[in-house]
C-alpha cells in the first residue's frame, strides 16, 4: 500500500532570508537549545542575521539551516512530527536533518561548505531572477533568446506554472527581464542570490559536495524526503545525500515535488521560518490542503496542535 504523507514540513531556501530571522524565531526552549548547538559548532552562526551578514551566500545558507532545524525541534518538543519533509534548494539541508539523513552538525558543516564553493565559483557578475505571470515554455524560449556564449542563462527553478526562476550572468538576466516585460510578464524580480544556482554552471560545486558528503554515514530515515530536483520521494539516506550534492547544479522542480505530496495524501503543509513563500506555493499547487507558515510562538502552538490532530486521523501505513 502506498504511504499517506498527511503532514509535510517545508524548508525555504536562499532568497527567503531576511534581517532578524534568527532573533525573531519563536521563544521556545528547543529553539534556544538549537541556537546554542549551532553556536558551538559554528561560532557566530546563531547571530548571523543582520542585513550585511545575510548578503553573503555562505551566511544566508547557514542561517536558513539554523532556522529550519530550530523550528523543527520546537515542533517536535510539542509532539508535532511530519510524515514527510521537503527543502527548497539550501532548505534541503535542514529537511535532511528532520528526515534523519544528517545530524545538525553535519548539516551546518555541509551547508557552509556549499556556500563557500558557490561564492568562490562566482564571486560577482551572476545571479537569479524570478519571472511571474509567464508559463514555463514561454520562459524557456526567453531564456534561449537571452543566452550568448559569454553570457549564459538557464531555467533554474519551477515553483509554479506561473512562477519561474532563471539563473545566469547579470547581462543575460537584464536581457531576459526586458524581454519578459515585453512578453507581458506580471513582474520580473531579481533575487537576493549572488550566484547562478540550479544550473550546469555549478557542476563543479556539485562534484565537490559529493566528495564532502561521501563520508557521511548512511542511516535509516525517520521519514521520507521529497527531492526538489526530481520531484520524487527519497526513501534512503544515500539517495538524500546524493540529491543534496547534485541538486545545486540541476533544475529545481518544486512544483512537481509539492504536487506529489498532495497526490500522496498531504492535507497539511507546515513551512518553517523565515517567510511564507513555500506556504503560498503550496496553496497554489494544492488548494485543497491546509497550509501554515510558522512566524511566532503562537504559530508553534497552533501548528503543533493541528499536526497532532491531523496525524491522529490518518491510517497507520508503513512507508
Amino acid at each position: 500500500m502506498a504511504p499517506r504523507m498527511t503532514v509535510a514540513f517545508l524548508y525555504p531556501g536562499q532568497g527567503a532570508q531576511r534581517p532578524g530571522m534568527l532573533r525573531d524565531l519563536p521563544g521556545h526552549p528547543a529553539v534556544a537549545a538549537a541556537l546554542a548547538e549551532a553556536e558551538n559548532v559554528l561560532p557566530g552562526s546563531s547571530r548571523c542575521d543582520d542585513a550585511k551578514a545575510l548578503a553573503s551566500t555562505v551566511t544566508a545558507q547557514v542561517a536558513l539551516c539554523v532556522a529550519g532545524v530550530a523550528a523543527t525541534r520546537a515542533l517536535a518538543a510539542e509532539g508535532a512530527v511530519p510524515d514527510a519533509v521537503a527543502g527548497h534548494s539550501a532548505g534541503a539541508f535542514p529537511a535532511a536533518v528532520a528526515a534523519g539523513a544528517l545530524t545538525f552538525e553535519e548539516a551546518l558543516s555541509a551547508v557552509r561548505r556549499r556556500g563557500e564553493l558557490m561564492r568562490d565559483a562566482y564571486p560577482s557578475g551572476y545571479g537569479m531572477a524570478a519571472v511571474l505571470g509567464l508559463g514555463v515554455p514561454q520562459v524557456r524560449r526567453l531564456v534561449a533568446s537571452a543566452t550568448t556564449p559569454g553570457d549564459p542563462a538557464y531555467l533554474a527553478i519551477v515553483n509554479t506554472d506561473q512562477q519561474v526562476v532563471v539563473a545566469g550572468s547579470v547581462r543575460a538576466l537584464d536581457r531576459l527581464s526586458a524581454a519578459a516585460d515585453r512578453a507581458g510578464a506580471r513582474r520580473v524580480r531579481r533575487l537576493s542570490v549572488g550566484v547562478p544556482s540550479h544550473c550546469p554552471l555549478l557542476d563543479c560545486v556539485a562534484d565537490a559536495m559529493a566528495d564532502h558528503l561521501g563520508s557521511i554515514p548512511r542511516r535509516l530515515l525517520a521519514v521520507p524526503c521529497l527531492s526538489g530536483s526530481t520531484g520524487r520521494v527519497l526513501h534512503d539516506s544515500g539517495a538524500v545525500l546524493g540529491d543534496l550534492a547534485r541538486g545545486v547544479a540541476v533544475t529545481l522542480r518544486w512544483r512537481d515535488a509539492t504536487a506529489l505530496l498532495g497526490e500522496l495524501g498531504t492535507t497539511l503543509f507546515v513551512q518553517t521560518p523565515p517567510g511564507d513563500v513555500l506556504a503560498r506555493i503550496a496553496r497554489t499547487v494544492c488548494p485543497q490542503a491546509r497550509v501554515l507558515a510558522l512566524t511566532d510562538t503562537a504559530g508553534i502552538a497552533d501548528a503543533a496542535e493541528l499536526t497532532r490532530r491531523v496525524r491522529a486521523r490518518r491510517p497507520d501505513v508503513a512507508w
